[in-house]
């Protein structure tokens, strides 16, 4: 028989996917499985962007630009202005969900064995994208006793090497709701340009901070012009993750060539997509208000009702919608499996998103998990109800 590719064979599975075949047994069996596991928003999409798409007349669906459509780009511009980021619709390119903005962004920058430094905890697709380009992920930790905060910068520094290059930061962050201050960020810069290297920052949940925090985004950094790079998306911020409409977005032109060249070699990003994408971006600020409020609802209800379960350390996010829970067990990709083959409560049971994946460090995050709190707060307090007799019974 053939053989399958290395690369192929050291691909993580998501942490966040792979235990959908348990879920699906337990529905299947009766049980109600609710879904802690993933960031899929339960917030209605901007009607805007629904109807941009149902009263379209295209009689022909055709490719679009290859970096994404003019006016589209043009209005993503003045979305940024508003957020007091001043660029050209030129240092953007329209790509297929931010995960593709990713994987153009490390087939640009850097070769087979370069390396990546990122704080862990991180998005678990970091690991797969990284892998894909044959990038290397050199991970520095962040701790849940420290609220995971940014690490020294020294431990940066050590790690960084020739084959250094770039920095990859999620801010707000997933999994762990942290968000970095402008210092925070002031301080990666000085790195990134001491060490000649890019500082890539996924701010796809830009919107959503809290506790009277603002956002810092790293095209605000003076003098970072040519060192940085922006991950972005429609999925969270319009609760569109089915769009896949996502982009990239530099100053460095060398950056913005290259990707360009990546992303021709997919032709161009879906054309209906882009029309309720572009149609989204004239969503008034109300809306944002409204979801921001409701998350912070949300965020406040599960970390209350987290704190009161003995055994349980969890850490306080300031923006996105995700937090990390340590958990009283030794492995909980066993307890996340168990709650979904043998675990019910009143007919129900929950599914949570194991942390190990998170990590690139081996043995980090095993007693740990990811709880996306985009449910309502009801289904939240049922959720970790469930969650502590699940623990007293499977301690026990």
């Amino acid at each position: 028989m053939p053989n399958i590719s290395q690369k192929g064979i050291s691909m993580p599975e998501s942490p966040i996917r792979k235990l959908v075949p348990f879920a699906e047994k337990a529905k299947k069996n009766g049980a109600k499985v609710i879904h802690l596991n993933i960031g899929q928003p339960d917030i209605k999409t901007p009607q805007i962007a629904l109807d941009a798409v149902k009263n379209n007349d295209l009689s022909v669906i055709a490719y679009s630009r290859t970096e994404g459509s003019e006016v589209f780009r043009e209005k993503i511009a003045k979305y940024y202005l508003k957020h007091s980021i001043v660029i050209d619709s030129t240092d953007i390119i329209v790509t297929t969900g931010g995960s593709e903005a990713l994987s153009f962004t490390m087939g640009s920058i850097a070769d087979f064995d370069d390396e990546i430094i990122i704080p862990e905890p991180f998005y678990a697709n970091y690991n797969g994208f990284a892998t894909a380009a044959g990038v290397k992920v050199v991970p520095v930790v962040s701790r849940i006793e420290d609220n995971f905060a940014l690490p020294p910068i020294e431990d940066f520094e050590k790690l960084i090497t020739p084959r250094t290059k770039a920095i990859l930061i999620c801010n707000p962050g997933n999994p762990t709701g942290y968000l970095y201050s402008k210092e925070e960020i002031q301080k990666l810069a000085a790195i990134v340009k001491k060490h000649n290297l890019f500082l890539v920052a996924d701010e796809v949940y830009r919107e959503f901070t809290y506790d009277n925090t603002e956002h810092y985004s790293i095209l605000q950094e003076a003098g970072l012009e040519e060192n940085a790079i922006v991950i972005d998306s429609v999925s969270k911020r319009y609760s569109m993750c089915g769009a896949r409409i996502g982009y990239l977005v530099s100053k460095n032109k060398e950056v913005i060539t290259t990707a360009l060249k990546f992303a021709q070699a997919r032709l161009s990003p879906p054309t209906y997509a882009q029309i309720a994408s572009e149609a989204a971006l004239d969503t008034p600020q109300s809306y944002f208000d409204d979801v921001k409020e409701e998350y912070l609802e949300r965020r406040n209800t599960l970390i209350e009702e987290l704190k009161k379960i003995d055994g349980v350390k969890v850490g306080v996010p300031n923006g996105a919608f995700y937090c990390i829970a340590e958990l009283p067990v030794k492995n909980a990709d066993d307890f996340a499996q168990w709650l979904l083959e043998d675990f019910r409560y009143k007919g129900e049971t929950v599914m949570v998103a194991p942390a190990a994946g998170f990590y690139a460090t081996k043995g980090l995050g095993q007693n740990q998990i990811r709880i996306a709190y985009v449910l309502d707060q009801d289904s939240l307090k049922r959720a970790v109800t469930i969650l502590k007799e699940a623990l007293k019974s499977y301690i026990g």
